[in-house]
């Protein structure tokens, strides 16, 4: 029998891999494993108690209900979005078109769920998911503000650093000078 479990709060290949140490410690053969979700082959009984607890210990959380399956899911594919424009350094296709066609559904269905469950827009979140990407892209100091701009998907550097200061506070010169540059995991935007 195989069974799937959903998993909050995986957002990197680091977070694969304690789920799966964890899973595996406890006496679970790991079939796949991937952002948000674990699947696994099992002739015993599997004890969700024990592994909700599991996951709590180590900052993840199990997904019982299934509005909150697909809102994580947004959240994997804008992270999987925002790293492949930044990676491939090319415009891709708008962002609500890409999750409609990952999820399935209408993006004015998903818009309306991810705003009643997580109280903040799919807009917003973007822009924050966003926003840490450019503060680590100005921390590793790779490329210039017009670079990030244009990698992101930005119309224009102004529009970037007007985002920027918006959410953060600061400009990006001013980020960058920073002795003390504070990112917010992004499992907690």
């Amino acid at each position: 029998m195989k069974e799937t479990i959903y998993i909050k709060n995986m957002v990197c290949p680091r977070c694969i891999k304690v789920v799966k140490d964890e899973l595996e410690k406890i006496g679970y053969n790991i079939k796949n494993i991937k952002l948000g979700e674990a699947s696994f082959e099992s002739s015993t009984k599997i004890n969700l108690e024990l592994i909700r607890n599991i996951l709590e210990k180590n900052g993840f959380e199990l997904l019982d209900n299934d509005q909150f399956k697909i809102i994580e899911k947004i959240k994997i594919f804008i992270l999987e979005y925002i790293q492949s424009q930044s990676e491939e350094n090319k415009m891709l296709e708008k962002l609500s078109k890409y999750l409609s066609k990952k999820m399935g559904y209408s993006y004015q269905y998903l818009s309306n769920l991810f705003s009643s469950l997580e109280n903040q827009t799919i807009e917003n979140y973007i822009i924050h998911q966003r926003i840490e990407k450019v503060k680590e892209l100005i921390i590793y100091n790779q490329f210039n503000l017009s670079e990030i701009s244009y990698r992101l998907g930005y119309s224009s550097v102004q529009h970037l650093s007007s985002q920027f200061k918006k959410v953060t506070g600061f400009t990006p010169s001013t980020f960058k000078k920073l002795k003390n540059k504070k990112r917010i995991p992004i499992d907690k935007i």
